[in-house]
């Protein structure tokens, strides 16, 4: 698992992260964490591969038939566009 270390980070920021953490219940490391996941995965996202999926639900697709996008489906995560 990757590590990050942040430097420089004001007094105000770090107390607002304790408090932030400890209203939630958890330690400052995992508030972090929650806020970065949170930051590049927005729950409004639309997700092409579920949004398919509930179309073959829809459509009453058998387990044989629906098994055959899992089996294709590219699991790899995104990787961004370069224009270059």
């Amino acid at each position: 698992m990757a590590m990050l270390t942040v430097r420089n980070l004001s007094e105000e920021v770090h107390r607002a992260l304790r408090v932030r953490a400890a209203l939630h219940g958890q330690s400052m490391e995992a508030e972090v964490r929650e806020i970065l996941e949170s930051a590049i995965s927005p729950k409004g996202r639309v997700k092409l591969g579920s949004l398919l999926a509930d179309l073959g639900r829809q459509a009453q697709l058998s387990d044989e038939e629906f098994s055959v996008f899992e089996s294709v489906r590219d699991k790899a995560p995104a990787r961004q566009v370069s224009f270059e």
